[in-house]
């Protein structure tokens, strides 16, 4: 059997937010997944986008908003939108986490990592979801980060023979610093012999890449070059190939009944299940 994990930004309430919306349910629709980890998912009037995507998919939901979403409600201009972290699982939540990820106070804008322990049958599944900073000059910030979700993985990855699972928009490319310090084989692991490998290495070779693609008209308005910025790290498989990367690509790449869904392309993993 086999378990189908996604990592998708969905972009908070920026462009055509409600109408986004209904684009993003049909793509998560059609990809069937078993957990989703979501980045800049709002919360407003006593609505959460997550909770709503849940709901209509049939799956668990565990949320964390940002502690500091102030910078981000002055770019759209609505002091009462919350944004913030969310994981959707086909299994109940038996445990969950927030960390609040380090950055300088000139650009802290309150991202964060999200824990979430998934009671799948057999076995616990350990299960983050983050979102790096995007200052184009914070590699060292970003570090910072990925040094303090090591340490969060640690902390929460035991217990089970599943290896930990971790999703996030890194706004890094794979060969930059914190991406290599976060997967351990680039460079020393941030935290000593936790390695956590970038499934994407199983990718086609040939298979379109990049998660911050210009193609995107929301992407091509800033004109910054595609990178892929969207990951899926899982650590080595567990007993009997348990969590082993079995395919990777890229979803959620295009318009959804003329609408984008977001900013970002998903990344999809299919990882044995056991």
């Amino acid at each position: 059997m086999r378990m189908r994990i996604v990592t998708w930004n969905l972009w908070w309430r920026f462009g055509p937010w409600q109408t986004r919306q209904k684009a993003i349910l049909t793509a998560l629709r059609e990809l069937r997944p078993d957990v989703v980890g979501l980045q800049e998912v709002w919360a407003a009037d006593g609505e959460n986008l997550a909770e709503w995507l849940a709901g209509e998919l049939g799956l668990h939901c565990a949320w964390a908003p940002s502690p500091a979403p102030e910078r981000w409600r002055r770019r759209i201009g609505d002091a009462t939108v919350d944004i913030g972290n969310a994981v959707l699982s086909r299994w109940p939540v038996v445990d969950r986490d927030v960390l609040p990820l380090p950055a300088p106070a000139e650009t802290d804008d309150g991202r964060l990592a999200l824990y979430a322990r998934l009671a799948a049958p057999g076995h616990d599944v350990p299960f983050f979801t983050a979102h790096f900073t995007s200052v184009p000059h914070g590699s060292a910030v970003r570090c910072g980060q990925a040094a303090a979700l090591a340490g969060f993985v640690a902390r929460h990855r035991g217990g089970t023979p599943f290896p930990p699972v971790v999703t996030g928009d890194l706004n890094a490319r794979p060969d930059s610093d914190e991406v290599r310090l976060l997967g351990g084989r680039g460079t020393a692991p941030a935290v000593p012999g936790q390695v956590l490998l970038d499934a994407w290495e199983y990718a086609d070779p040939a298979a379109p890449a990049a998660t911050w693609d210009a193609a995107n008209p929301y992407v091509a308005a800033p004109h910054e070059p595609s990178a892929r910025i969207d990951y899926v790290h899982v650590g080595p498989p567990g007993p009997g190939g348990l969590g082993r990367v079995r395919d990777v690509r890229r979803a959620c790449d295009g318009p959804v009944d003329g609408v984008w869904p977001s900013d970002h392309a998903a990344v999809v993993a299919d990882l044995d299940e056991g």
